[in-house]
C-alpha cells in the first residue's frame, strides 16, 4: 500500500464517503488510489472554490465530513474563499494537498509556496506526513481534529514522493471527544434573568436552528415573554409548517438595534453576540444595545440545543412552543419584482426541499414568503464571502440525492463560481438553479447609502463599477455552455410555469428570473 492508498483507505474507515477534487500532477497518485479505494466517491469541480464550497455543503447536510483534494499551494489559494465560509460554519471538511515531492523542493520550483502557511489561515491543524508510513497516522489525526466540536478544517499536506512510496497502512481511527455540555449552574442562572420581568432577547444560532432547539426556545419565549431571533449567518436552519419561525437579525446595525431595542438582557445560545459584519460612521460594532447585559447559554462548541431544552424545562414546563401554520402564499401575477419572485418559489417548493440562499439584496422576502412551506433546510454562506451559492447546492444535492436542491442565487455571486454549473450536469444532480438577476451589484448600492453623507461619495446609481449591463451577462448561454437546460423569466407566470416544470424533471437547470434592483 502506498502512502496515497493509506491516506484514503483511513478516511473511508473513517466514515468519509465524498472527495471534491480539482487535482494536479502532484496529485495523480491520490487519484489513483481513489480506483483501489472505491467506497470513496470523487467529485471533480473545474475551479477550487468549487471544490471547497461544495465540501461545505456536503458536510452540513449529511452531518459528516467530507474530504478536499487541491493542487499545491495555489490550488489551496484559490479555495480558500469558501474554505472561510466552511469555517465560519463549523464545517468538518479534511484538506488533502498536494505538493512536491520532498528531494525536489530544495531547487523552489515555480509552483513551490508556504501550503502550511496558507492553511493555518483556517485555524485548524496542519499535518505533513514525511514518509508513506505517517499518511495513515496523520490522516486519522486529522479526520479525528475536524470531528472536534463544533467542527473544524484540517489539512494534511501530501508530498507527491509520499503519496507514490510504498510502506503505507491506514490509521487506526481516533476519537473525537463528545459536545461538551452546559453547566447547571449557567442554565440556572439564565432561567433567573428570563424570569426577572426585564425585557430579554434569545438570540439562537448553529444546531439551535433545528427542529429540538426551535421547538425549545419557542417554548421559552411562550413562558418568559422572552424575543427570539435568529444569528444573521447561519450553517443550517430548519423551517417551514410545524415549527416556530424567528426573524433573523438584519444585515444593518440600525436594524440589529431596532430588533433588540428595549432589551435589557441578551441571551445567546450556539452563536456570539451578535457584530456588525462591517464598520459604518457613528454605528456600533457590538450590537447589544447599550446599558444590556450579555449572557451566553452555550457557547458556539456546547450542546445548545440541549442547554436551551434544559432551560425550557425549568422555566416553561407547561408551554408548547407557537408553530407556523402550513399556508402558501398565491400565485402572483404581472413583471417579476423584488418582492413576489419568493412568492413564486413558496407558492411551488416541494416537500424536503434544500434551499441554498445566496439572494443577498433580492432575498427580503424570502423568509416570510417560505416560512409556512413545506419543511426544509436553507444553508447559506456564513462568512459573508460572496460565491458559495452554486458550490453549496453541489455539495448538498451530493449529500441528499432524493431530495430537491433549490438555489437561489444573486446574479453578481453566480460569477465568482459559475463553472459548480459543469459539475452539476456531470453529476446529473438534481438542482433547480435560479438566478436572481438585477443586472448588478445592488447591495453595494444599498452600502453606499450608509456612507453618502462621507466626503468623496458618489452616486451609486450611476457608479459604472456597480453595473454589470455593459455588457450583460447571457446566464441561459451560460448554462447552455455546460450542457444544462436554461430558461428565462420575466413575469411571475414564466417563472411559475418555469420552476414546476425543472422540478419534475431530473437533473440540473438554471432559469434567469430579471428582477429590478431593490429599491
Amino acid at each position: 500500500m502506498n502512502g496515497a492508498e493509506a491516506l484514503l483507505r483511513t478516511l473511508v474507515d473513517g466514515g468519509v464517503e465524498v472527495l471534491f477534487t480539482n487535482p494536479g500532477t502532484t496529485e495523480l497518485h491520490l487519484v489513483g488510489a481513489l480506483e483501489s479505494v472505491p467506497e470513496l466517491h470523487g467529485v471533480l469541480a473545474l475551479f477550487e472554490g468549487v471544490v471547497s464550497g461544495a465540501a461545505d455543503g456536503y458536510a452540513r447536510i449529511a452531518g459528516k465530513p467530507a474530504a478536499t483534494l487541491l493542487h499545491l499551494g495555489p490550488g489551496l489559494a484559490y479555495g480558500l474563499t469558501n474554505l472561510h465560509n466552511s469555517r465560519r460554519a463549523n464545517s468538518p471538511v479534511v484538506n488533502i494537498v498536494g505538493d512536491h515531492a520532498t528531494f525536489h523542493t530544495a531547487f523552489d520550483p515555480p509552483l513551490n509556496s508556504d501550503i502550511a502557511a496558507l492553511a493555518g489561515w483556517l485555524r485548524g491543524p496542519v499535518r505533513r506526513p514525511e514518509d508513506a508510513a505517517g499518511a495513515g497516522p496523520d490522516a486519522a489525526a486529522a479526520l479525528a481534529a475536524v470531528l472536534e466540536p463544533p467542527g473544524h478544517i484540517a489539512t494534511v499536506i501530501m508530498p507527491a514522493d509520499v503519496s507514490w512510496s510504498d510502506g503505507g497502512t491506514a490509521g487506526a481511527p481516533v476519537r473525537s471527544r463528545p459536545t461538551p455540555t452546559v453547566e447547571q449552574e449557567t442554565i440556572t442562572q439564565v432561567a433567573e434573568t428570563l424570569q426577572s420581568g426585564e425585557t430579554t432577547a434569545l438570540v439562537i444560532g448553529g444546531p439551535a436552528l433545528r427542529e429540538a432547539g426551535l421547538l425549545a426556545a419557542g417554548r421559552i419565549a411562550a413562558a418568559t415573554g422572552a424575543r427570539v431571533f435568529q444569528e444573521l449567518y447561519s450553517n443550517r436552519v430548519e423551517r417551514g409548517a410545524g415549527l416556530p419561525a424567528f426573524s433573523r437579525l438584519g444585515f444593518y446595525p440600525d436594524q440589529v438595534l431596532d430588533q433588540l431595542h428595549g432589551a435589557r438582557h441578551v441571551v445567546v445560545a450556539g452563536t456570539k453576540a451578535p457584530v456588525s459584519l462591517f464598520a459604518y460612521p457613528d454605528q456600533p460594532s457590538l450590537l447589544v444595545p447599550e446599558g444590556a447585559q450579555t449572557h451566553v447559554l452555550a457557547e458556539v462548541g456546547q450542546d445548545a440545543v440541549a442547554a436551551l431544552i434544559r432551560l425550557a424545562d425549568l422555566v416553561a414546563p407547561d408551554a408548547a412552543a407557537p408553530v407556523t401554520d402550513p399556508h402558501r402564499p398565491a400565485l402572483p401575477t404581472g413583471a417579476l419584482t423584488v418582492e413576489n419572485w419568493a412568492d413564486v418559489i413558496a407558492a411551488l417548493l416541494p416537500e424536503r426541499a434544500i434551499i441554498i440562499d445566496e439572494s443577498v439584496s433580492s432575498g427580503t422576502a424570502l423568509a416570510a414568503a417560505t416560512a409556512g412551506a413545506p419543511r426544509h433546510d436553507v444553508l447559506m454562506q456564513t462568512g459573508g464571502a460572496m460565491g458559495d451559492g452554486l458550490p453549496l447546492a453541489v455539495g448538498a444535492a451530493v449529500a441528499a440525492p432524493d431530495r430537491p436542491v433549490v438555489a437561489l442565487v444573486a446574479d453578481g455571486c453566480v460569477m465568482y463560481t459559475a463553472t459548480a454549473l459543469w459539475t452539476q450536469v456531470r453529476e446529473r444532480l438534481n438542482i433547480t438553479n435560479v438566478i436572481l438577476n438585477n443586472h448588478g451589484y445592488a447591495i453595494l448600492r444599498q452600502e453606499w447609502g450608509y456612507f453618502s453623507k462621507q466626503p468623496g461619495s458618489a452616486n451609486p446609481d450611476t457608479n459604472p463599477l456597480f453595473d454589470l449591463t455593459n455588457p450583460q451577462i447571457d446566464f441561459v448561454g451560460l448554462a447552455n455552455a455546460f450542457g444544462m437546460p436554461a430558461t428565462r423569466a420575466t413575469t411571475a407566470e414564466q417563472l411559475a410555469e418555469q420552476f414546476s416544470a425543472a422540478l419534475n424533471q431530473p437533473g440540473p437547470h438554471l432559469i434567469d428570473a430579471t428582477i429590478p434592483p431593490a429599491a
